[in-house]
């Protein structure tokens, strides 16, 4: 071997790899067709669990896949070809569906499978890179993950058809969430734990700060004033309360400073020069996902939230990004952060 040692053609090589895989997956789902729809009535058309089975990189991505389905709302096992014959397939009840991975559509671990699960009337879907191979041959129905080439220089590694196998299971899973209308709250039955759990759990008003732990100003109130009260309350921004106690603007960090490069003398300003009237907020009662949705997915981020009243509009709160982090981990317990 003669090893490159330019960094530049490392970088040009993973490139090329993301590239062809993305192109890869591209050219898969524009195949997909009715086949799709079938292998969803066929799973959806029997109470028991689905098995997904395959051989060496295929087995891995099969259990990532048997995993992505367990937490959408298909009860689903992954069953080691070699291993079935030596016992394991007494996981398989009658009637239960198998999906069979391979890119050859010719692994004999499958193969010498398919006699077995037909005596126990398996329906048989297959996500093999071969629709025209002897396993395919054996299928109810094919979800075609052919590629043109791997992705490593010397078209040998399984990787874009790896990449497309798992692609193609993650659309199945997607599919059936669909036909069964899953909804979060079903999703966070199946994942309590970490800290996605935590979000779809726990509701803004039992994260954020309450109104008495925010530095409150009025419109009129002098820049020095601000200044000073969110000095004695650091949470990042000020917010501007009308007469009334209705949120009419927001200050934030960012402001400040804005407004300091912007004015020379800043005695003359109050509150309301440099506020944001009318910003985003939300209700105690939405889920913490959904505040961290409302201030990530945007073309400007933000990073402090106001809350609320969801009748009349009267401040409760202000909920920080950084609480939503802090909220995940502490509920999450040891395992927060995983997903």
């Amino acid at each position: 071997m003669n090893p490159c040692t330019r960094e530049d053609d490392w970088l040009a090589a993973a490139k090329s790899a993301m590239e062809l895989e993305s192109r890869a997956i591209a050219a898969a789902s524009e195949r997909l067709d009715r086949g799709l729809c079938e292998a969803v009535r066929l799973i959806l058309a029997h109470r028991g669990k689905l098995l997904v089975t395959g051989m060496g990189k295929s087995g891995h991505i099969g259990r990532k896949i048997a995993a992505m389905l367990c937490s959408t709302g298909t009860p689903a096992v992954f069953l080691h070809p070699a291993e079935a014959v030596h016992g394991d397939l007494g996981v398989c009840a009658p009637g239960d569906p198998v999906v069979m991975l391979s890119k050859s559509g010719a692994t004999k671990d499958l193969l010498r499978l398919v006699p077995e699960l037909r005596a126990l009337e398996a329906p048989l879907i297959g996500i093999l890179g071969n629709a025209a191979s002897p396993l395919a041959e054996e299928m109810d129905v094919v979800l075609d993950a052919s590629v043109e080439r791997e992705a490593d220089p010397a078209n040998l590694v399984p990787t874009a058809s790896t990449a497309v196998t798992l692609a193609l299971g993650d659309a199945l899973a997607v599919a059936l969430m669909k036909a069964r209308n899953f909804s979060s709250e079903e999703f966070h039955r199946r994942h309590p734990g970490g800290s996605l759990g935590a979000r779809l759990r726990l509701r803004v008003g039992q994260a954020m700060h309450a109104a008495d732990e925010v530095a409150c100003v009025g419109p009129g109130d002098s820049l020095r004033r601000v200044v000073i009260a969110m000095t004695l309350h650091p949470l990042g921004a000020a917010c501007v309360l009308d007469a009334d106690g209705r949120l009419a603007g927001l200050i934030t960090d960012g402001d400040l400073r804005r407004a300091l490069e912007k004015h020379d003398d800043i005695r003359t300003l109050a509150a309301a020069h440099v506020m944001t009237a009318g910003p985003v907020v939300i209700g105690p009662e939405h889920r913490l996902l959904d505040a961290l949705r409302l201030m990530e997915e945007r073309p400007s981020q933000i990073a402090v939230l106001p809350v609320v009243h969801p009748g009349g509009g009267g401040f409760l709160g202000l909920l920080r990004l950084h609480d939503i982090y802090r909220a995940s981990v502490r509920s999450g317990g040891p395992a927060a952060g995983s997903r």
